[in-house]
């Protein structure tokens, strides 16, 4: 009889342990949540007294819409080739020709225009 009552509390219980033990599990997932949250809060406010002070706007100014102040000169590099040394060359079938990035509707075009163009070369 003793042990017909315990197995009866021990159902009865069972069901209340295993929720309580999801809950903590949950409870714990949504902490870590409020933690990466509030940091994300904390950099966006550090972001918003960045943007405060009047220096900070400038550079960003300078750099990402390139503004001058009136009487500076503002010079831009073009990278004549923007490859970089370390980008694999792709080969085409051919002799060793390297395969164009163009569209091949581009190429063609591109074919056209340079054969109307006066003094083409070949």
């Amino acid at each position: 009889m003793l042990a017909a009552i315990g197995v009866f509390i021990v159902v009865l219980l069972a069901s209340s342990v295993a929720a309580w033990v999801h809950q903590r599990g949950q409870i714990a997932a949504l902490r870590d949540k409020v933690a990466a949250q509030e940091a994300d809060v904390a950099e966006l406010r550090a972001e918003r007294e960045r943007w405060n002070d009047p220096a900070y706007v400038e550079q960003q100014a300078r750099q990402r819409l390139k503004f001058v102040r009136p009487g500076e000169r503002s010079y831009t590099v073009l990278d004549p080739q923007p490859e970089s040394a370390d980008t694999p060359a792709v080969v085409g079938p051919g002799a060793g020709e390297p395969v164009s990035t163009l569209p091949w509707y581009s190429t063609v075009w591109q074919s056209v225009r340079t054969a109307d163009a006066p003094g083409a070369q070949r």
